[in-house]
C-alpha cells in the first residue's frame, strides 16, 4: 500500500499516533502465532499442521504482490525496501491474516480454502476502500472477517472450526483461565493502545440486549442466549476481530452505534436461522459504515462545489 494510506490508517488511533499502531499490530501478530503454537501442540486445534504455514504464506505472497504493483503503478519505491525495518513491519498484518483464516475455518484436510481465505483477506484492504478525507482512503472490511465471510458463503462444504477446538485438550481451571487470559491480554491492549473498549462494551452490551429480548420473545431460559459468551471462540471474536483498529470508527459514540449494530443485525439472523451469524453481522456493518462514508465524502463535495457552481450561473 501506498505511504499515504498508512497515514490514514494511523488516523484510527489514538492521537494519530504510528508507534501506538506498530505496537498494537505486533502485539496481537504474537500473540496470535503464540496462540497457533499452543493451539496445535496442546490445546486440540482441529486443523492440520499445514493450514496455518499455507495461511501465511498465500497471505504474504499476496500482500507483496499487490504492493509491488501498487508501487510500481505510482512510481513510488515499495514499504517493504528501505531496511530491515521497514521489511519486518510490513509483514504483521500478513501473519495476522493468514493465521486468523487458517483458526477460525475449518475445510477439513484441504489448503485451497485456506489460501483463498488468506488472499482475499490482503485482497479486501486494497480493493474495498472508502474516502476519508484529504484525498485519503482506508479499508473499510477486517480482512480476516470478510475473508472468511465469502469462503464460508462461497463454498457450502467448509465450516467454523469447532469452538471447542480451543481448550479441547485441557481440564480443570484451564477452560476458564485461557478464556481469562485473552480478555486479560485483549483488554490491555484496546485500553491502552487502540481506544477501543467502549466498542468492545456496546457490544457486549447489544449481545446481552438481544440475547435478554430473545429470550423473552420466544419463551427459552435467559441463560440459554448467553451461552455462545462462556467459549473462548467468542472472547476471541469480541477482543481481536470485531474492534479492529483499522476499520472502526475512532470516535467513542460512534464505536458505542458501531457495537450495538453489530449485536442487532446479529440477533436478527439468529432469528432468521442465518448461520455464522457473528462475521456476517459484522461484515455487514462494515459494509454500512462504509457507504456511510462515500456518502458524506459526496456529501461534502457537493457543498464545496455548490457556492462556485452559484456563483458561475448568477455571472451568466
Amino acid at each position: 500500500m501506498a505511504a499515504e494510506q498508512v497515514l490514514a490508517t494511523v488516523n484510527f488511533y489514538p492521537n494519530r499516533n504510528p508507534r501506538l499502531r506498530f505496537f498494537a499490530l505486533w502485539y496481537f501478530t504474537i500473540l496470535l502465532i503464540l496462540w497457533t503454537i499452543a493451539g496445535h501442540l496442546i490445546l486440540g486445534f482441529e486443523q492440520s499442521y499445514a493450514h496455518p504455514l499455507v495461511g501465511v504464506a498465500a497471505a504474504c505472497a499476496a500482500q507483496f504482490l499487490l504492493e509491488w504493483v501498487d508501487a510500481w503503478a505510482k512510481g513510488r519505491r515499495p514499504r517493504f525496501l528501505g531496511g530491515t525495518a521497514n521489511l519486518l513491519n510490513f509483514l504483521p498484518p500478513a501473519i495476522i491474516g493468514g493465521l486468523a483464516c487458517a483458526m477460525l475455518i475449518y475445510p477439513n484436510a484441504r489448503l485451497t480454502p485456506v489460501i483463498f481465505a488468506a488472499v482475499l483477506s490482503i485482497a479486501s484492504k486494497v480493493i474495498l476502500r472508502a474516502p476519508i478525507g484529504n484525498g485519503q482512503t482506508q479499508h473499510i472490511f477486517n480482512p480476516s472477517n470478510i475473508g472468511i465471510t465469502i469462503t464460508l458463503l462461497a463454498m457450502p462444504s467448509v465450516g467454523l472450526a469447532p469452538p471447542y477446538q480451543f481448550t479441547e485438550n485441557v481440564t480443570g481451571a484451564w477452560p476458564w483461565i485461557i478464556p481469562g487470559l485473552i480478555l486479560f491480554t485483549g483488554a490491555i491492549m484496546h485500553g491502552k493502545f487502540t481506544g477501543r473498549l467502549p466498542l468492545v462494551l456496546a457490544w457486549l452490551t447489544g449481545f446481552v440486549a438481544q440475547g435478554l429480548a430473545r429470550a423473552e420473545i420466544f419463551g427459552i431460559p435467559w441463560r440459554v442466549p448467553f451461552v455462545p459468551m462462556t467459549s473462548a471462540a467468542f472472547v476471541l471474536f469480541t477482543l481481536y476481530m470485531i474492534p479492529d483498529p483499522a476499520t472502526t470508527p475512532i470516535a467513542p459514540r460512534r464505536q458505542v452505534l458501531f457495537g450495538f449494530s453489530i449485536a442487532a443485525i446479529y440477533g436478527v439472523l439468529l432469528v432468521l436461522h442465518v448461520v455464522y451469524g457473528l462475521f456476517i453481522a459484522l461484515a455487514s456493518v462494515s459494509a454500512s459504515r462504509g457507504i456511510v462514508l462515500y456518502l458524506n465524502a459526496a456529501w461534502k463535495s457537493w457543498r464545496a462545489q455548490a457556492p462556485a457552481a452559484a456563483s458561475v450561473a448568477a455571472a451568466g
